[in-house]
């Protein structure tokens, strides 16, 4: 089945055809490492993620690189405006910058694992690469893109007529003085830093292109030295979030062609914002959250995960905590309904007749048809519950579980959120004297005493454990 994929560029849905066929380039924007990363963030990197995993699933050998930002990011979102993210962090905190970089990287890569992210081929830092970036910075000077004033370099946007493709912004509408502070150094107010003199600036390089002073990159030609690196001068996606469109993105591709004299990128891809309540995430509001801000409220990282990705990237998400409730009871209905299986599969519970095959095409081609239409992470989750339904209503077969947890297992693979296959009889590992609770409960049930059922009931809850009923008797599972 054909992947169609929509391309910011084109505005367009775009049958994925890579450039080395059956296998796929893939480069991520990743974190600026001075704060904590937020749930907005992983909105972006989640989607990344899951995407790689379906063209992993499709048969395609992809290679994925992530940059990590730990130099030259600024603080306001225009093309040049502001100090660097990292430098206004060790202001505010008295820690140095790289050690702020050191203390942040550690904490995305344990949030990236709590909500089971896919380690990408490479996580390069961009202060690892100050040589390939200066290569395209010498090359853009030579060729008179660039431009040296007091031992900055910008980039002439003027020199690229193409400037602008990507986010739609015509040049003449970029008025001086709009979003940017006037910079007098520059011939054109939207004209782009790609190396910065500051005495000030704590991470600091010699000049690696001739005839340089002593600097620190800028943000934009970072990505661009990273991705030709490890991907070549030409890949076939690039991710990131919707602000990363105007002015980085733009950036990327006007340096970066300017430098190869060919195209950069097939197929961008960019997913919506995050809103929290409706309304854009803030401190000021209250309803900024922080991975570890979920995870401390005792929620788990499948279910962050669920309801980061259940809705398609180019859709509107609402993030609340209601939903995160949600994401639970649709994890757990997944997990019971495999579950069942299991026990199906093994002999702990009797097997039927039932022939879910059927079923468990339909799901199958459901799942893959939603996916390879731009990623439609909502209707594959559709085609997943319709299946779940099919499942609880069944009694299969031993051929017809294995069939259905072989489906499942497929689903956990690509998406990442239901976590791994239940084992086959729960009850085994619950304390005896919970057994024997539950042994007590079921006599008082036989004998109509309902309410000494119900005390024994809430005695294994109060413990960690549930009860669940099924037509071969009822078990423990952990809760």
């Amino acid at each position: 089945m054909p992947i169609r994929l929509h391309n910011s560029l084109t505005h367009k849905l775009e049958e994925l055809r890579p450039i080395v066929p059956g296998k796929v380039t893939m480069y991520n924007c990743g974190p600026t490492v001075y704060s904590s990363p937020h749930i907005g963030n992983f909105r972006s990197f989640l989607f990344a993620d899951v995407l790689r995993r379906f063209l992993e699933d499709q048969g395609l050998a992809v290679t994925q690189v992530m940059n990590i930002t730990d130099v030259g990011h600024l603080t306001l979102d225009d093309v040049e405006g502001g100090e660097d993210k990292m430098e206004a962090a060790s202001r505010k905190t008295g820690r140095t910058a790289w050690e702020i970089a050191a203390h942040y990287i550690g904490e995305f890569e344990e949030c990236q694992e709590k909500l089971h992210v896919r380690e990408p081929h490479h996580m390069p830092r961009a202060t690892d690469f100050i040589p390939q970036m200066g290569a395209i910075i010498g090359d853009l000077l030579e060729k008179g893109i660039a431009y040296e004033v007091n031992g900055n370099v910008y980039y002439e946007i003027d020199k690229f007529p193409e400037y602008g493709k990507l986010s739609g912004k015509v040049l003449d509408e970029l008025e001086e003085g709009a979003r940017v502070a006037v910079n007098d150094e520059k011939k054109n107010a939207r004209d782009f830093a790609l190396w910065k003199v500051d005495d000030q600036h704590q991470m600091q390089w010699d000049a690696p292109f001739p005839g340089g002073r002593r600097g620190f990159p800028g943000w934009h030609i970072e990505c661009s030295a990273m991705s030709m690196h490890y991907l070549g001068e030409q890949i076939d996606i690039h991710t990131g979030g919707e602000d990363n469109v105007f002015p980085h993105h733009e950036c990327e591709i006007a340096q970066s062609e300017a430098h190869t004299g060919s195209r950069y990128v097939n197929l961008w891809m960019h997913a919506r914002h995050l809103l929290v309540d409706n309304t854009k995430m803030s401190k000021s509001l209250g309803n900024f959250y922080t991975v570890g801000d979920i995870l401390e409220r005792g929620y788990s990282g499948l279910e962050l995960r669920f309801a980061l990705v259940r809705v398609q990237y180019r859709q509107t998400l609402n993030f609340t905590l209601d939903g995160l409730v949600e994401a639970r009871r649709a994890i757990e209905r997944v997990r019971e309904a495999r579950a069942r299986l299991v026990r199906v599969r093994d002999g702990v519970e009797p097997a039927g007749a039932d022939d879910l095959a059927a079923a468990t095409e339909a799901a199958q081609d459901g799942f893959t048809a939603a996916l390879a239409e731009d990623l439609n992470v909502s209707e594959a989750l559709a085609a997943v519950f319709v299946f779940v339904n099919a499942c609880n209503k069944a009694s299969p077969s031993v051929a017809a579980a294995t069939a259905a947890l072989q489906a499942y297992e497929r689903f956990e693979d690509v998406l990442g959120c239901f976590g791994p296959e239940p084992v086959a009889d729960a009850a085994s590992a619950a304390p005896a004297e919970l057994l024997e609770l539950l042994e007590q409960r079921n006599a008082a049930r036989v004998a109509k005493n309902w309410g000494a059922a119900d005390e024994l009931r809430d005695r294994i809850t109060a413990a960690g454990w549930k009860i669940v009923d099924t037509p071969s008797g009822a078990r423990l599972e952990p809760n």
